[in-house]
């Protein structure tokens, strides 16, 4: 079985809102992601940090679990704990809320490379790791998060730090299924909001 954890987080201070409920062509963020997970997932898991914002996420009527880590902390790494403690799949896909062109084949790829690995992580040929969409064996990562908080990390890096067996896969690789590697594209500021609308317009027509 495989799980998909999607980290919905908190409120954005570039949008003063959450950012997963950012519209874009009219659906919420989230559940551009949401969709895509669960072509790929037997199960989709949404973190949020509040019960309020669970209440807004479960209104969604979607196929998702909605679970609410209640931490005075939020960082990337409380909500992978969140959602590695609660997943039922042998193998999760750690996913943002914001990378609404998240592809399915790179999704499934990852999840099928992950087997026999503790992780299988996109890395770019500067070295930067994309930990927050790749693949994780859910045992292994929830084991290492709660090592990573226990030495005060806050950070997705000293998780994968404890992990044994980790896999990278050069983005170039990736570019063979997703070839403008639009999967990495991230929502983070109101320019990149524009973009992605121009984006799903062009590809529409």
């Amino acid at each position: 079985m495989k799980s998909a954890i999607i980290l919905a987080g908190g409120v954005s201070r570039r949008f003063g809102q959450d950012k997963g409920l950012l519209l874009l062509g009219g659906k919420p963020l989230c559940l551009h992601v949401l969709e895509a997970a669960l072509s790929v997932a037997d199960e989709v898991l949404v973190v949020v940090s509040s019960a309020t914002q669970g209440e807004t996420y479960e209104s969604m009527g979607t196929e998702a679990r909605i679970i609410t880590d209640n931490r005075d902390i939020q960082t990337p790494l409380v909500g992978a704990l969140a959602g590695f403690a609660n997943a039922l799949g042998e193998y999760s896909l750690l996913l943002p809320c914001d990378a609404p062109f998240v592809s399915r084949q790179v999704a499934s790829l990852l999840l099928e490379l992950c087997v026999s690995n503790d992780a299988v992580i996109p890395l770019w040929p500067n070295g930067y790791m994309e930990p927050l969409q790749a693949a994780y064996r859910t045992k292994s990562a929830w084991a290492a998060a709660n090592s990573a908080l226990e030495g005060n990390k806050m950070d997705l890096r000293s998780m994968i730090a404890h992990l044994d067996t980790v896999r990278y896969v050069q983005t170039s690789v990736l570019k063979q299924i997703d070839f403008r590697l639009l999967t990495f594209y991230n929502v983070n500021t109101p320019e990149k909001l524009e973009g992605a609308e121009l984006m799903l317009r062009r590809s529409r027509k």
